[in-house]
């Protein structure tokens, strides 16, 4: 073997070891960058594997959250027929139509890791407390770690009814938007009265945005 054969294989082997390294550096970095606050990620499963009942009282005991609706009157909103999904203050099963049937609802769509939700969501909680029966706030957790979800409502004080979507189901049958946070209103008749791919900073905001449309 000449010496130029061998300073070739020696040169190949540096850039394969180099390729290597940036390769996997770049894997690095790809798994520890956090998610945008804005887009969402991909639907996937309803909830992890880890999340089981047992492995969900003591969250959801800190939690504290309200009782999802029970089915209310009349079909509900034709986009959300047959949609199921769980209930985060139990894990029961909640028929997504039939619960929100006939009422006046603000639903909110978050994930535990976006930063403008976590700033919203007592601002949902607050103007629940402005309007009362009048309007029902329901939160819907757009991704699959609902231990996470869990515990983030649990630190913000926040104890609104809330779907475990992980799977995004109820966003996908309204057409929201792919971004997070989102509100979507609905009329008494089922029918939307508007949805808003954007963050509220305020109950004030919330109540000017809304106005008489969940009538």
């Amino acid at each position: 073997m000449t010496a130029k054969t061998r300073w070739t294989i020696a040169i190949l082997v540096v850039v394969a070891a180099l390729t290597a390294a940036l390769v996997a550096q770049l894997r690095d970095d790809a798994a520890t960058t956090p998610r945008t606050a804005t887009t969402q990620p991909a639907a996937g499963r309803e909830h992890r594997d880890a999340d089981t009942p047992a492995a969900l009282a003591g969250p959801r005991e800190r939690a504290n959250l309200a009782a999802c609706p029970a089915p209310g009157a009349g079909p509900g909103p034709v986009p959300l027929r047959g949609v199921t999904v769980e209930c985060a203050a139990d894990g029961s099963t909640v028929d997504v139509g039939q619960s929100l049937a006939g009422r006046r609802v603000v639903l909110n769509f978050w994930a535990y890791w976006c930063a403008p939700c976590a700033a919203e969501l007592p601002a949902m909680a607050e103007y629940q407390r402005r309007v009362g029966s009048d309007v029902m706030v329901v939160t819907v957790h757009q991704d699959e770690n609902e231990t996470a979800g869990l515990l983030r409502l649990a630190e913000l004080g926040v104890r609104l009814p809330t779907l475990q979507d992980g799977r995004r189901r109820i966003a996908a049958a309204l057409r929201v938007v792919n971004v997070m946070p989102a509100t979507v209103v609905l009329r008494s008749d089922g029918s939307v009265a508007q949805t808003m791919p954007r963050p509220f900073a305020s109950a004030d905001e919330i109540a000017a945005a809304v106005g008489n449309d969940a009538g």
